[in-house]
């Protein structure tokens, strides 16, 4: 069977344009609302939080059943209909509650989607990039479009504009194929075995670690800008470079993993995060290094990622890789999500943006060091890791 690119390509775009209206705003929703740093941070933390059971669960169902489209249908319904109880609640408890029962079904939809496109690209997963960079135009497209409506009607239809773009999730979700994954290979190792190889572990604290250094960009970017008088359209843009700079990598990726192995790419991409957070964090009034620190996220992010999905394939195989995926987006984006963003809440206002975001870097040195110990030193050559 054909691969259904416009399909697959169609959900990344829906789900990251989404994503884009989100993640830039909605923190700024809150504080316009009249939340604290704090109350900012701990729902942001809720949201991310479920990404730590809510992936395992789903994942499991889905290894079981076979059917990962199905899960994602169903997850992508109920998040539309809770999302929507923003539109009518008021108060931190109210917002507390739906941010954990609208994500605890968001938060399942991408690990699995994940999964679906590696079952449907089955012995080409080197194109995943090419599908992937779609995600990244989806953002690209709302984040910038956001910004500027922003700077003129203000924030009062955030709840409505992320309503309807999960209902396009949806939508894209229903109209992609499911996938079935073959069983083949490593697939035959039970995924005890999987886990207890200390490569493994090393790679998910690795990137759990990532994630805590991006918990202070994801919830207080916006505010920091804001804070030091940058505009919601300038905001919008430094978002959108970054992505921007995503795409560019993700276009140029398959002739980088044929010249390069993911252990050298994931090593030179944690010492670029490096660099970013510290010039994000010590360098705000000087909108070139800013932007510098922006097309670092090609890196920090994009190079990072597509590694991850290329390594939890490796490990995992197609067997066992709806729970790989899921287990990857609890450990990193979930319980580092978590961690990132519960820190940089509690010490924004005490500690200030530069202390946040030199621990950020400090994480990331910590990673650099375990993954240049542990990931990808045994039994590599045949996955391209060196």
């Amino acid at each position: 069977m054909s691969v259904p690119y416009w399909r697959l390509s169609g959900f990344y775009f829906c789900y990251f344009a989404t994503l884009g209206g989100f993640l830039p705003y909605w923190s700024l929703y809150l504080e316009s609302v009249d939340f604290n740093a704090i109350e900012i941070g701990e729902l942001s933390a809720l949201l991310v939080g479920t990404k730590i059971i809510a992936p395992n669960i789903w994942g499991w169902i889905a290894d079981r059943s076979g059917r990962s489209l199905r899960i994602i249908r169903i997850a992508c319904f109920f998040a539309v209909i809770l999302f929507s109880g923003f539109l009518f609640v008021e108060g931190y408890f109210a917002f507390a509650l739906l941010t954990v029962a609208f994500s605890f079904f968001w938060n399942a939809a991408l690990p699995q989607f994940e999964a679906a496109t590696l079952f449907h690209l089955k012995q080409e997963p080197q194109r995943y990039s090419q599908i992937r960079l779609w995600g990244s135009i989806g953002f690209i497209v709302t984040v910038t479009g956001i910004g500027g409506l922003l700077d003129w009607q203000g924030l009062a239809f955030m709840p409505e504009i992320i309503t309807g773009l999960l209902g396009s999730i949806w939508l894209m979700a229903l109209l992609t194929p499911e996938a079935y994954a073959s069983q083949q290979g490593i697939d035959g190792i039970a995924i005890g075995g999987i886990l207890k190889k200390p490569e493994v572990w090393a790679f998910f604290f690795v990137y759990m670690l990532l994630q805590v250094a991006h918990g202070p960009y994801y919830v207080f970017y916006s505010i920091f800008l804001n804070q030091h008088d940058y505009s919601g359209t300038t905001t919008g843009m430094l978002w959108s470079l970054g992505v921007f700079a995503e795409i560019v990598l993700f276009v140029l990726m398959r002739r980088v993993l044929v010249k390069y192995s993911l252990r050298h790419i994931l090593l030179v991409s944690i010492l670029l995060s490096i660099v970013r957070w510290l010039l994000i964090g010590w360098c705000a009034d000087n909108l070139a290094l800013l932007v510098f620190a922006q097309v670092l996220h090609a890196a920090t992010f994009g190079a990072t990622h597509v590694t991850a999905i290329h390594l939890v394939d490796y490990y995992f195989g197609h067997r066992h890789q709806g729970k790989g995926q899921a287990l990857y987006s609890s450990v990193s984006f979930g319980l580092g999500g978590v961690l990132g963003s519960l820190y940089s809440g509690y010490f924004w206002d005490s500690q200030g943006a530069r202390f946040v975001y030199s621990i950020a870097a400090v994480c990331c040195c910590l990673a650099l060091l375990i993954a240049y110990v542990w990931v990808g030193r045994d039994n590599a050559k045949q996955a391209g890791f060196v």
